[in-house]
């Protein structure tokens, strides 16, 4: 199976010494965020882990570590963005600190197995087209030769992130205008030495030099592995996600991060809450097993090809 640690939180960022703990242990618990009382038992050896995607905007807390994952394939999806304490409270300073970390676990994994992130492009008064292309050309050349590709895509509205996105004035582009500014962002992309392409978006982008991505990449996955994967489409992801099916550990509403597009937390009351219950020792994150809850042993497997 492939790993995906996680879209729903940042474990390598805050709960980092938890999943070393579960990685030391061979499984782990995962609640149904559909039904809260019906929890999976997971293993999560490598004799069935194919490879694991790390999905954070600062993977810093457990790169001292990394040698414990050995017997273990995987690669970082890495949200590196533009925006200011205003958007993203919880992020350091991106020149200062980010883009070090960034270099350095490049070089200490390789290039190709850290997938920078350009994600979400919200537009507003403050984040202007303009904003976005120099801030990205200025990443971009902090990160030509540390990276191989980069993935944008453009914010898509929830009930959760609603509000929040209209206290930032936020804006859509006009489709007519998107590709021009899709087509800027390819060429500084190419200059400095990296493919890109966009996540979960409608629009066809492929004229702009931008493909549709996707993050748990069957073709990636198989260059790192040195082998085949026998996988299908993520049928629980929406119908523009292009990504193959995987193996979800994470838990909603347990973010720190506080970026204001998120729609992974309903509230910084409930991430507080949540966040309370943490115990690197248990196999649930931020969390107990309770008596009523319902646990079961997940069916896993090595997607690998013999």
């Amino acid at each position: 199976m492939i790993l995906s640690v996680s879209r729903r939180t940042d474990i390598p960022n805050y709960y980092s010494q938890w999943f070393y703990n579960r990685i030391k242990e061979g499984f782990v618990y995962v609640r149904n965020p559909m039904n809260t009382h019906q929890v999976s038992r997971i293993e999560i050896t490598p004799d069935v882990v194919d490879c694991i995607v790390f999905w954070t905007k600062n993977p810093e807390p457990m790169m001292e570590r990394l040698e414990e994952l050995s017997a273990y394939h995987y690669y970082f999806q890495f949200t590196l963005t533009g925006y200011g304490r205003d958007m993203e409270p919880g992020i350091p300073h991106k020149r200062e600190k980010m883009i070090p970390v960034f270099q350095a676990l490049s070089d200490r994994i390789g290039k190709e197995k850290v997938i920078w992130r350009y994600d979400p492009i919200i537009f507003s008064q403050r984040y202007t087209p303009a904003y976005h292309l120099k801030a990205f050309e200025q990443i971009a050349m902090a990160l030509k030769g540390f990276t191989e590709k980069c993935v944008i895509s453009f914010v898509d509205e929830y009930a959760k992130n609603r509000k929040n996105m209209e206290l930032l004035g936020a804006y859509e582009m006009d489709r007519y205008q998107l590709p021009e500014f899709a087509k800027k962002i390819s060429r500084i992309a190419k200059r400095n030495g990296m493919d890109t392409g966009s996540c979960a978006e409608s629009i066809d982008l492929s004229e702009c030099g931008i493909k549709h991505n996707c993050c748990i990449d069957k073709e990636l996955i198989e260059k790192i592995i040195g082998g085949r994967i026998k996988a299908g489409k993520d049928r629980n992801q929406r119908a523009e996600c292009g990504c193959m099916e995987s193996v979800e550990i994470g838990a909603y509403h347990t973010c720190k991060n506080g970026c204001k597009y998120c729609y992974a937390n309903s509230s910084a009351e409930n991430v507080a809450r949540n966040c309370s219950k943490y115990d690197p020792t248990s196999p649930i994150l931020c969390g107990a097993i309770a008596e009523n809850d319902r646990i079961t042993q997940r069916r896993v497997r090595s997607l690998t090809e013999e």
